[in-house]
This record gives structure tokens, C-alpha cells and sequence, in this order.
């Protein structure tokens, strides 16, 4: 394997990689032999089979790479900019490191913090607040010894408690540092650290976090939830219970439930519903949860059927007491909103002996849509040609919501029947395109750009489709296995969309990748 230079510098990189794709086109041996190298997909192949085959500017990215002992271009990519960084000032490089520790409000990126923190070994200092961050237990005693205090003390560069940098800290994830933040978290607590004391991070001045949800909503790690609850920390702190759920592990949420968080009262069924996992709800119901109860915004049935969970979930909620009749907001049952998102097993579940809905011209029209009647919808236009003109807001939005559950039936069939492609809805006022990213389905995505969605239509967070990609393609791996964000990204630029700059979005390595492609094919022409 060759070795990179003491500074490397992802321009000279990029020029090998340019150098070795124009020597492949002319047919240069030592380039075809590269190729079937260090290129997984040609291993085996002999340099006869290898002849002519079109490669791309991006398969020589990736050879280099390799050469040089990396998985990907990207791999290689991200230790450049970690050798970059030991040219920065202290300053910016701490400035860079605590975001990857600590992130922007919820989980950070330990692995690229790890690689920073071996390129600069000396950026923590002896800074106790810093040591809390990697569970440096001897600077802590120190600090202990030299003032009792200090446990209490909010400081450092984030101005936080040290329980509070500990707990947070996404390096216990991380094999090499679990075990020691846990042993400093021990610590701190023998000292009189106050295990219910609060941070407020800055991205979110109305939700002060406590050290249990840097361990159970953030983190999720088990040995720290653990520790914190022996320790008195309240696990009713209006955050932890809910986001752990957004763990497919149930661990820490077993902890705090077993430790007396309350589900009643709380919108913790909701969050329960938002993820395809049965045991979660089961879990909910078991330790007190009301199905009955409205939670944030609606009833738990309503909730159920917007992100078009099961019948096991229905029939969960409804043995638990869920009123089959209830209302919501506008004045639908949960048979109605069954039908509404073309959820026509659910609906026959809740329709009962005295169900006697009459759907108006319009919300048949919607309930035909939703389930992907194309029959039924073309026969609707016949005989009322403006009827899509005649939907209201709230019936509109239902292209959206649909897409936000990845009903790619449902959509198509409104889109082709005449569905403004702005329509906003879901949980934050998006484009069905914003949603359709956001859950990396490259189909739904290719459709609606086909259909003129525009990848600049902002959502109600104020962000556009570029942004949606970039948290989508990093956070959202594990809850949409099949989201293929870097097809839904070709699909962006093959319609208009620029790459994006260097210094604006983070997007997920193989995202970053093919956008690295882009602009080294633009460089090279």
C-alpha cells in the first residue's frame, strides 16, 4: 500500500485519480492492472474482460483510495480533513470536535471525533471540563482534589455541568471510551454531582436535558442509564422516556420504565407509533399507557393510522381501550382517517355494526387516491372534471402524508390525476418530494422531480430538499434500511439541483462521495 505524505492534499489526490482514469481510457496496462486491483467490483477479472468497459471518474477515486488502504474515496476523503485539521488553530479545531462529540443537540459523529483526536492529541489540554468529554477519571480526581465544588460547576467551552459532559458525550459509544465516561460518570456521582442538574443547549433554549437523557435519548447506552437511576436521577424528565424509543434496543427504555417513568400523561405512545415496532407500543400499554389519551396532538388510533402502522397495532390500542368512535380535530372518526390513507384492512377493523359514513364526493375521491384505484379515480374525473380544484387544504395535504409513509401507489395516482406537486403537509409542513428524501426512496423521489417537484421548496423548518438529503442521509440509516439516499441525490442533480457547497451541509460518506465525483469531473473539464 503506498503511504500518504505527512500533509496530504485532497487537489494532488484528486489529480491521481483524474491521471489514472485518462491512462484507463487510452488503454495503459499499468492502469487496466490498477484497476483490477484495487477495484472490488473487477476483482478476477483479466485485463482482456477489462477492455473497453466503461469506468467513471469516480471508479478511480475509489482505486486510489484503496491504494492507499482506505475502504473508499470518502474514507480517504475524511482522513485528509482530519490531517487539515492539525493546521488549524486550537481554537477552530476544538471548535470542529466538539460538534463531532457532542453534536447539534443529539447525537454527534464519535468515529471522525476519535480520528481528530489522534491527528491532535494535545487539543484537549488539561482543560477538566474537556477531560469529561473522554473519560479522563485521573485529571478528573484531580480537579476533585483540588476543589470539592467543582462537581456542580457549569464551565468549559459549552458552559456545561461535568455530569452533564460526561452523559453527553456520543464517545461512550465508541468501544475505546465507554467504559471510562461510565467509571468518570461513577465518579462524579460519588463526589456529589447532582443527577438531576440540566443543560440547555443552545439549538434548543426551551428544553433543558438532563444527564439521564444524554444517556437514554441521545446515547442510548445501557451502563450509563443504569448508573444514573441507582443514583436517584428522575427518569420522568419529560425527554428521556420519549427519545429512547428511537432506539430499536428497548434496554434503556425498560430501565426508566422499571425506574418509575410514567407513560400516562406523556406523549410516549405516539413516539412508540412512529416506529414499525409492535413491541414498543406493547411495551407502552404494559406500563400504564392510556390509549385513549389525545397525547400532543391527537388521539394514540389517529396517530397510528397517520404513519400507517399495522393491524397488530390497531387491535393493540383498541383492546386497550381506544374508542373506535372517537373524533379528532375534524371531526373524523378512525374508520374515516383509516380510509383517507388507503388503509383499507384497518378500516375494515374499525368499522363497526353502527358505523353509517356517507364520504362526500371529495373524500371519495381522496379515499380512491389513497388506495391507488386508478379505475375509480379516472371514472371520478369523467364525471367531475374540476373536483381536484374543489379539495380543500386539508385534502390535499393528504399527497404528503401519504408519501411520508411511502405509499408510492397512492401517490403516483394523485399526482396523475392533476395533485398540486406543492401540496404541503406531515409533520413539518413538507413537500411530498421533502418526504420522499427523507426516507431515501429513489423511486418516489425520480417521480416527482418527473413531475416537476422542485428541490428548493422550502418545509416548515425553513430548509429545502438539499437539506433534507443531508440529515436524512446520516441520522435515518437504521429507520429506513432501504433508503437509498445517493440514488435520490443523482436524481436531484440529473434535475437541476448543483452540487452542494463545500461548507454547508454534512451528508452521509457514500452521499459525499458521489457529490466529490461531481466536482472532480467538473474540475477535469
Amino acid at each position: 500500500m503506498k503511504q500518504l505524505p505527512a500533509v496530504p492534499h485532497l487537489s494532488h489526490l484528486k489529480k491521481q485519480a483524474k491521471d489514472l482514469f485518462r491512462a484507463y481510457q487510452e488503454n495503459d496496462p499499468a492502469a487496466i492492472q490498477c484497476f483490477l486491483k484495487f477495484l472490488p467490483a473487477l476483482q478476477g477479472a483479466s485485463p482482456a474482460q477489462l477492455r473497453g468497459r466503461e469506468l467513471h471518474l469516480h471508479d478511480a477515486q475509489s482505486c486510489i483510495a484503496r491504494e492507499y488502504g482506505f475502504a473508499s474515496w470518502a474514507a480517504l476523503k475524511a482522513q485528509v480533513e482530519v490531517a487539515a485539521l492539525r493546521q488549524l488553530s486550537r481554537e477552530d479545531a476544538l471548535k470542529r470536535w466538539l460538534l463531532l462529540v457532542y453534536g447539534g443537540g443529539y447525537t454527534g459523529r464519535p468515529a471522525k471525533a476519535v480520528r481528530l483526536l489522534r491527528e491532535r492529541p494535545d487539543l484537549l489540554g488539561d482543560d477538566p471540563y474537556l477531560a469529561c468529554a473522554v473519560g479522563n477519571e485521573a485529571l478528573l480526581r484531580q480537579t476533585l482534589a483540588g476543589s470539592a465544588a467543582w462537581v456542580n460547576e457549569a464551565g468549559g467551552p459549552m458552559q456545561m455541568f461535568p455530569l452533564i459532559a460526561v452523559t453527553h458525550s456520543g464517545l461512550v459509544r465508541d468501544e475505546e471510551f465507554g467504559d471510562a465516561l461510565v467509571n468518570c460518570a461513577r465518579l462524579l456521582l460519588d463526589h456529589g454531582a447532582n443527577p438531576d442538574q440540566t443543560w440547555t443547549s443552545p439549538e434548543f433554549p426551551d428544553s433543558p436535558l438532563s444527564p439521564v437523557y444524554g444517556a437514554t435519548g441521545k446515547n442510548h447506552h445501557a451502563g450509563m442509564t443504569r448508573l444514573l437511576l441507582e443514583r436517584g436521577a428522575n427518569p420522568n424528565d419529560n425527554e428521556s422516556l420519549y427519545h429512547s424509543l428511537e432506539s430499536a434496543d428497548m434496554t434503556c427504555t425498560r430501565l426508566l420504565l422499571d425506574a418509575g417513568a410514567k407513560v400516562d400523561g406523556t406523549n410516549a405512545i405516539g413516539k412508540a407509533l412512529d416506529y414499525d415496532r409492535p413491541e414498543a407500543l406493547r411495551l407502552m400499554l404494559a406500563y400504564g399507557g392510556n390509549a385513549g389519551f389525545p397525547g400532543a396532538s391527537d388521539y394514540p388510533i389517529f396517530h397510528a393510522i397517520r404513519r400507517g402502522r399495522s393491524v397488530e397495532h390497531i387491535q393493540m390500542l383498541l383492546d386497550a381501550g381506544a374508542d373506535r368512535d372517537a373524533r379528532n380535530s375534524h371531526g373524523q372518526t378512525p374508520y374515516r382517517f383509516a380510509l383517507l390513507y388507503g388503509q383499507a384492512e384497518v378500516a375494515a377493523l374499525l368499522r363497526g355494526s353502527e358505523t353509517n359514513e356517507v364520504l362526500s364526493p371529495e373524500d371519495a375521491f381522496v379515499v380512491a387516491c389513497a388506495r391507488g384505484d386508478r379505475d375509480a379515480v379516472t371514472k371520478m374525473l369523467s364525471e367531475a372534471p374540476n373536483i381536484v380544484r374543489k379539495l380543500s387544504e386539508k385534502h390535499l395535504s393528504q399527497l404528503p402524508n401519504l408519501a411520508a409513509q411511502g405509499n408510492f401507489a397512492a401517490v403516483k395516482t394523485m399526482v396523475e390525476a392533476g395533485w398540486p406537486i406543492t401540496a404541503r403537509g406531515g409533520d413539518w409542513n413538507a413537500s411530498a418530494l421533502n418526504l420522499a428524501v427523507y426516507r431515501g426512496d429513489a423511486a418516489m423521489t425520480e417521480f416527482l422531480l418527473n413531475y416537476g417537484a422542485d428541490w428548493q421548496q422550502k418545509h416548515g423548518f425553513g430548509g429545502n430538499a438539499m437539506g433534507t438529503l443531508g440529515y436524512a442521509s446520516v441520522n435515518n440509516v437504521e429507520e429506513f434500511e432501504q433508503g437509498d439516499w445517493v440514488a435520490c441525490a443523482k436524481s436531484m442533480i440529473a434535475h437541476g439541483m448543483p452540487v452542494p457547497p463545500l461548507d454547508r451541509y454534512e451528508f452521509s460518506d457514500e452521499v459525499t462521495e458521489y457529490f466529490e465525483s461531481l466536482r472532480s469531473m467538473s474540475e477535469a473539464t
